[in-house]
């Protein structure tokens, strides 16, 4: 098994979530995050000041999957999440060793 987790903009979470249930995965965990890559934020302007601003927010969808699932999982959500722009994000991909269903206690790959 492995865990897919995506930081990527806020405005695409949508078209990720549609995308992952599409290909059978509504399990999915989201939270709103802030970060940077190495473009280490931006500068705007307001009321004429410059400020930086270095924590942009962001969200991570992650999902654990089956291990032939992951190259077409990743693959879908680098097309959902892309807009061609510095910022689109990341996408993490990690073993996991062991899963269990707290309300049944199914373990291994019935327990996803």
């Amino acid at each position: 098994m492995k865990r897919i987790e995506a930081i990527v903009r806020p405005e695409r979470l949508e078209a990720v979530k549609d995308i992952l249930e599409s290909l059978g995965h509504s399990g999915v965990t989201v939270s709103e995050v802030k970060g940077h890559g190495i473009q280490r934020g931006i500068t705007q302007q307001w009321q004429g000041e410059e400020y930086k601003v270095d924590l942009l927010p962001k969200v991570s969808v992650m999902a654990v999957v089956n291990d032939h699932e992951v190259k077409d999982l990743v693959d879908a959500i680098t097309k959902a999440a892309r807009t061609d722009r510095i910022g689109d994000g990341k996408i993490f991909v990690s073993t996991i060793e062991e899963v269990i269903r707290v309300r049944t206690g199914e373990s291994g790959p019935e327990a996803l």
